[in-house]
């Protein structure tokens, strides 16, 4: 054996000695137990599905994953861990449609670059909105409310679950492109939005559709539309915005899955189809449906797609709006 065929197969051994030995390489992963952060305290939507997601995933990675809530910053402080942590696949978590928002309503004063310094893995679900308004209210459709606050400018008052969630950026989606003023009112959470709104002490909101279809069918508050394309089946006979003229109204809830930037392709992809086989478990999607969620499950590339899609939207949405942070 000549001297080059020695070297030859001495340096493919060191290669494939270092492929296998490769920090975060997909045969090796994971290799202990997996972080899923939380942005927000226990109990929300983002929660829910990440909790559903988490007890699933153990079948298809053979680790157990905990979920761990961090709270705080309008979603900042607890996405920033996953920003700093480790690129191993070891600790990733949920966001939602606020990851999109932050990057025009803080600016710089985001301690990350939300388009650089994640992985994006997997958009897991998403759900329209319900633009909805009091049973007691004259409107019955899109056109007349919007016939009615161009005719009483700046009078109409809007309820948000606070500033700069996705129930304020629908509602000044709305505004925008129907061209009408009117007087937002930031709330602490949805709840007490929607109490405000049955009353009547403010005249229009965007509800999660399962935080107002109760209250559509028991008469105490009349949905006009939902954003986007498609019809709710937990709204039967309510309008998308599309169809009530106003197409560019497709404000969203969204769930997704992220890790810290520099994740490898090989271990981004593997998380990517356990996030998928874990949504297709039929107890997990049913109870996705019952919040009102469309399962996605996309592919790492699609998602980043459409959050550097959302994110482009939103930071020109804030700057007419001319919105700033709390």
């Amino acid at each position: 054996m000549d001297v080059m065929m020695i070297r030859r197969r001495g340096l493919l051994g060191i290669a494939v000695a270092l492929s296998v030995a490769r920090p975060g390489a997909a045969q090796d992963f994971p290799a202990r137990p997996i972080r899923l952060i939380v942005p927000y305290p226990p109990g929300g939507a983002t929660d829910i599905t990440a909790r559903l997601l988490a007890q699933e995933l153990l079948a298809s990675l053979g680790q157990s994953v905990a979920v761990e809530n961090r709270g705080g910053g309008a979603s900042v402080t607890g996405t920033q861990a996953v920003a700093v942590a480790a690129a191993d696949g070891h600790t990733l978590g949920v966001v939602d449609t606020a990851f999109a928002v932050n990057p025009g309503l803080l600016r710089s004063r985001l301690p990350y670059d939300t388009r650089r310094d994640f992985t994006f893995i997997s958009l897991l679900v998403t759900s329209p909105l319900a633009l909805v308004v009091p049973a007691a209210a004259p409107w019955r459709t899109v056109a007349e409310l919007v016939q009615a606050a161009k005719a009483s400018p700046g009078q109409l008052a809007f309820g948000s679950a606070g500033n700069g969630t996705a129930i304020h950026m629908a509602g000044e989606q709305f505004r925008q492109a129907a061209g009408f003023t009117y007087v937002h009112v930031p709330y602490r959470g949805g709840g007490p939005m929607i109490t405000d709104l049955i009353s009547g002490r403010i005249q229009l909101a965007f509800g999660t559709i399962p935080a107002t279809a109760e209250h559509v069918r028991g008469g105490r508050l009349r949905a006009l539309a939902v954003t986007g394309t498609a019809a709710s089946p937990l709204l039967q006979g309510v309008p998308s915005m599309a169809e009530a003229g106003l197409p560019q109204v497709d404000a969203a809830l969204m769930n997704g899955l992220i890790g810290p930037a520099g994740l490898s392709p090989a271990v981004t992809e593997r998380l990517a189809a356990a996030a998928r086989a874990a949504l297709e478990v039929p107890a997990t999607r049913s109870r996705l449906s019952e919040l009102g969620f469309d399962v996605i499950g996309s592919t790492p590339a699609a998602f980043r797609d459409r959050m550097l899609a959302e994110i482009a939207q939103w930071e020109r949405v804030i700057a007419a709006g001319g919105i700033e942070a709390d």
